[in-house]
């Protein structure tokens, strides 16, 4: 069954995914890409304490939770054990060197997992290409490297003191010599059309010409055309194609004509020059910096695998290989590590399936009671604060952390009139205090926000309600609604909502993704435990 997993996916795939259960895997894993790149080779003293985890956050650092990750890779032994640890030699203490380290026991696992047929595609740029790949050697074995696909990611990047950075890599991977792959093919471009298929036909068909000698030079013997030797087939089939108007015969020797639109295309090769990055003004930009274009998603979920093949991607950010293998009838899962970006998958295969979908999948690892709620808070507060936002439709507040003038969230909307309105929110995990409402409405005033809520453990006292109260009612075409209001994690748990406009209508919060021309029925549920290939693997030549 299509699952969202929230949590690091390590640990998510050791305990939740099986042996031999994926046919196609792509991860893009987080780095930072733009820092200089000197300061990712600067020695460090490992003792620095480990960085929390953050939405968007992709940096890895070297410090003692590196280290001992670094030791437990180590210790295992193998190929990867002796990568690494040439890594270490040549790169000593860095960032770099972190990051392989959090990729070299992830690129196992996911290894484990795929079934002996299935593929890998890992997404990174030149920083670390070169690293990531001898990884990948290390983990899949050299002899089932297949391309090193270079994606023009930008037409255009002006740099005073190097050639432009226009292009990303994709390193595919094999588990065996025998796997899924589907020949893929591409439209012609305008200018091979134009200086291939030359010729045209009275009626304006486009063909290019070929010539009609038999393979090997041997083949039977006859006069066509005034022309007596060796020809590519029988003397019928040569007059059934002639009649059909497939024979050139204004030459000193007859040629095929190749009509372009029986052509399927140009075969997709490892430079990929025609998949746009996602504009500014596109449809499904969804505003996450690391996003996707779905075409790029497109192309290897039909070149790897089949309808009904399981897809996997361990960092799935906000959700374009969920997206795409869902549209592709592919079973799926997804892996991350903030409640962000579980909550932008959520609300992006709402708004392209409509809400049915929600059966369709289910979600592991977010809060299901209060208990469970205090835990996370506990542990993480800041993912606990992205969690409850999300059960409201709530967007974090920008800004750093303890910067945030206390908001913690913010809901856009429109109520018909052209005018953009606000919900601002603050999250408490602890204790709740009478001057949190207080503050709250001072907030609302000071951004001339139409609504506030305060998201609490705690049920607020009657003075609180009081407080609340006093702040007034907005009034809209979908009635009255509190303009402060309190809502407690367990009444959201029990499935409340804030009071205000409806979502579906109004909301601006995240930015929707387009509506899909297919229905969630079209897709039939699946259970990873029992998928079947819909075509037998093609062998590699």
């Amino acid at each position: 069954m299509n699952t969202l997993y929230y949590g690091d996916n390590l640990e998510v795939l050791r305990r939740h995914v099986p042996d031999a259960s994926i046919d196609l895997i792509y991860l893009d894993p987080p780095f930072n890409s733009n820092a200089n790149y000197n300061v990712l080779f600067a020695e460090r003293d490992g003792t620095r304490a480990a960085a929390q985890i953050k939405a968007f956050g992709d940096t890895w650092r070297w410090d003692q939770a590196a280290a001992l990750a670094y030791e437990e890779v180590v210790e295992i032994g193998g190929q990867v054990s002796i990568v690494m640890q040439a890594f270490r030699a040549f790169l000593g203490d860095t960032d770099m060197l972190a990051y392989l380290t959090m990729m070299a026991p992830r690129l196992v696992e996911l290894r484990r997992v795929m079934k002996s047929t299935a593929s890998i595609y890992l997404h990174c740029d030149s920083t670390a290409s070169h690293y990531l790949k001898m990884l990948m050697d290390a983990v899949f074995g050299v002899r089932h490297f297949r391309n090193e696909i270079i994606w023009q990611r930008f037409n255009f990047h002006a740099d005073a003191h190097r050639f432009g950075k226009v292009t990303d890599r994709i390193l595919f991977y094999t588990k065996s010599d025998s796997y899924t792959f589907n020949t893929l093919r591409k439209p012609f471009s305008e200018k091979y059309v134009e200086s291939k298929f030359s010729h045209r036909d009275p009626d304006g068909r486009r063909y290019r010409l070929d010539n009609l000698n038999p393979p090997g030079g041997r083949g039977p013997v006859y006069e066509f055309n005034g022309v007596t030797r060796a020809w590519r087939w029988t003397e019928d089939k040569m007059l059934a194609l002639d009649a059909a108007g497939y024979i050139y015969k204004d030459s000193a020797v007859a040629q095929l004509k190749r009509y372009l639109d029986e052509v399927d295309g140009a075969a997709v090769h490892e430079l990929w020059t025609d998949i746009p990055p996602i504009n500014p003004m596109a449809k499904e930009r969804l505003g996450y910096p690391t996003q996707k274009p779905e075409m790029l998603l497109d192309r290897i979920i039909e070149a790897s695998s089949n309808p009904g093949d399981a897809v996997l991607d361990p960092f799935c950010g906000c959700g374009t290989t969920v997206a795409a293998a869902q549209r592709l009838k592919r079973a799926w899962i997804g892996i991350d590590i903030t409640h962000l970006a579980i909550t932008l998958i959520r609300y992006r295969l709402r708004d392209t399936y409509g809400d049915d979908i929600v059966r369709s999948y289910h979600i592991v690892g977010e809060p299901v009671s209060v208990p469970d709620a205090e835990a996370l808070a506990a542990s993480d507060p800041y993912q606990f604060q992205w969690w409850a936002l999300g059960l409201v439709g709530a967007r974090p507040a920008e800004g750093k952390k303890g910067a945030d003038q206390g908001i913690d969230g913010r809901i856009y909307f429109h109520e018909g009139d052209g005018i953009t309105r606000q919900v601002v929110l603050s999250v408490k995990a602890g204790k709740l205090h009478a001057p949190y409402v207080r503050d709250l409405r001072g907030v609302m005033d000071r951004e001339q926000a139409t609504l506030a809520a305060l998201i609490t453990f705690e049920e607020p006292t009657q003075a609180m309600r009081t407080e609340a109260a006093s702040a007034g009612f907005h009034k809209s075409l979908w009635g009255t609604h509190p303009r402060l209001q309190i809502v407690t994690v367990g009444d959201l748990l029990e499935g409340k909502r804030l009071d205000m406009p409806p979502v579906r209508q109004t909301n601006l919060t995240f930015k929707q993704a387009p509506q899909a021309a297919i229905t969630p029925a079209d897709q039939k549920e699946l259970d990873l435990g029992h998928v079947t290939k819909s075509a037998r693997p093609k062998k590699s030549k």
